[in-house]
């Protein structure tokens, strides 16, 4: 039988570097949802009520219009804003989450 005490849930829940830990992943979390909301709706917004602008040809004669360059963009902007939260879970939340696992259970 191990000699370590398991902590409830409730000491869990109630520990200040759990808390904290929760705390720095709700508000990468909050600000990346609230960029990324406001990029597809940005761009929804602007195909809804400026299609012209959007229609507009990139150069004379060409077929490309502004609108494809925008959704592109749209896209990429969203693979970057998941590159930051995966670069920031890997350099930051994970040791983290392991010193309060381990200081927790015991390691």
């Amino acid at each position: 039988m191990s000699s370590i005490a398991k902590k409830t849930a409730h000491e869990i829940l109630e520990d200040p570097d759990f808390k904290a830990l929760v705390s720095k992943k709700n508000t990468i979390s909050i600000i990346l949802t609230v960029l990324e909301l406001v990029l597809y709706f940005g761009f929804v917004g602007l195909i809804a009520y400026n299609k012209p602008f959007l229609a507009q040809k990139l150069n004379e004669g060409g077929s490309t219009t502004i609108g494809i360059p925008i959704a592109v963009m749209t896209i990429v902007i969203s693979w970057i804003l998941t590159m930051v939260y995966i670069f920031w879970a890997n350099s930051s939340y994970d040791s983290d989450v392991k010193n309060v696992k381990d200081k927790i259970i015991g390691g």
